[in-house]
């Protein structure tokens, strides 16, 4: 038994080492905060299209729409909102609020048609704004000549409809993709961390993501990692034909490093940062919300595999609960790599909550939070098994795929 524990230590301390050094250092998020970034304008602004699919969004789709409209930008740029079969006010709230800004003749407010087997709600909403795309009569924010005609774009701009943007978010996007010739660049947009769930669960949730897909591997193109933020994602349209359009990941739940993934097997190049200056306006104010949303995708993630679930709870159990569980034990070598392997987990996990500005004292509680997206997970293949995978605001989108 000594035996075992101690080696049980050892594996636990030589992944946190491998973390370290040798995972693409994704916990150093100053290197990929556009926040603190050069952004050199371009020779020419390239024209953008935003498109915001919204599904049940009455109370945040009026604030989203303000801060798109008030975007810093000095070329064309308009807005396709595109109502996923809201069950609320979503789309009366959206025209009131292009009516009340005076831009019911910058912004495109449709709704999509009937979902077609085989594609996810999202993206077929995202497809039908890309495809009215090139025959709306939508002027642009900054036309560039009389007619009110709006032509493909060379960007679109696909973003959440409970997101509020910072006024420079677009000319940043667009300065980093035109300069270092970019087929999509995405931001990871500041979450809420001001309830007890939300300061115990986002920034390991942050965490997670960025460990599962480092940043600096998403923007080698020499890697096979391609991650992305789909609430705010800046897409190249010649990047989009040539993949197939958005049909060509239409089943994809996990839409957003799906469509990375397309783009950048195909050749183009890929970048994802994080922004404090765009904010989810999404609150948690129970740990149910959280382990809901999580459970959505996280058996998508493990590709419905029995197989990559119990390898995953073997690996959270190494990884997260073991250093905790070893320092109970009576053996003294197996306590001292114990408690230093949660001590390189704390201090790894310190630049995440110091990025959500917590007490440092939240660094040592990512055992916890790994403990309940554990569960999560569990819970998430439960209801997969149970017919209610990967549910969304009503739909049930692994079950019917």
């Amino acid at each position: 038994m000594p035996l075992a524990l101690l080696a049980i230590a050892s594996v636990s301390l030589s992944i946190w080492l491998y973390l370290a050094v040798a995972r693409g250092t994704f916990w150093r998020l100053s290197k990929f905060n556009d926040d603190v970034a050069a952004h050199e304008a371009p020779n020419a602004w390239p024209s953008v299209i935003a498109v915001v699919p919204a599904r049940n969004e009455a109370a945040t789709i009026a604030q989203t729409l303000v801060s798109l409209l008030k975007q810093n930008y000095a070329s064309e740029f308009s807005v396709i909102v595109v109502d996923d079969h809201s069950e609320d006010s979503t789309t009366q709230i959206a025209q009131r609020a292009a009516r009340e800004l005076s831009a019911e003749s910058r912004i495109e407010i449709r709704s999509a048609s009937a979902l077609p087997p085989g594609w996810t709600g999202k993206l077929w909403a995202l497809n039908e704004a890309v495809a009215s795309s090139n025959s709306s009569g939508a002027a642009p924010l900054r036309p560039s000549s009389a007619t009110n005609e709006r032509s493909e774009p060379t960007y679109y701009w696909f973003t959440d409809a409970d997101i509020v943007h910072a006024p420079d978010t677009l000319h940043r996007l667009v300065a980093r993709a035109e300069r270092d010739h970019l087929d999509l660049a995405s931001l990871m947009v500041l979450l809420h961390a001001k309830t007890l769930p939300e300061r115990a669960l986002i920034p390991a949730f942050l965490f997670f993501f960025l460990k599962l897909y480092p940043p600096s591997w998403t923007a080698d193109p020499k890697a096979h990692t391609a991650g992305a933020a789909g609430g705010c994602i800046l897409l190249r349209s010649e990047a989009l034909q040539r993949i197939g359009g958005l049909a060509a990941i239409r089943s994809e739940v996990i839409d957003d490093c799906a469509l990375a993934r397309a783009v950048k097997r195909s050749g183009g190049k890929i970048w994802m940062g994080l922004t404090r200056a765009s904010i989810s306006l999404r609150a948690y104010t129970t740990f149910a919300e959280i382990r809901d949303t999580i459970a959505r995708t996280a058996f998508t993630q493990l590709q419905y595999s029995p197989l990559l679930l119990l390898g995953t709870l073997l690996a959270m159990f190494l990884t997260y609960i073991a250093p905790i569980a070893l320092l109970f034990t009576h053996h003294p070598a197996a306590r001292i790599l114990a408690a230093s392997t949660w001590l390189l987990m704390s201090l790894l996990y310190l630049p995440t909550t110091r990025f959500y500005r917590l007490s440092p004292a939240w660094a040592a509680t990512l055992p916890l939070a790994a403990l309940f997206y554990t569960y999560a997970t569990c819970l998430s293949a439960a209801r997969y098994y149970l017919g209610r995978g990967a549910q969304w605001k009503g739909r049930n989108q692994a079950s019917s795929l």
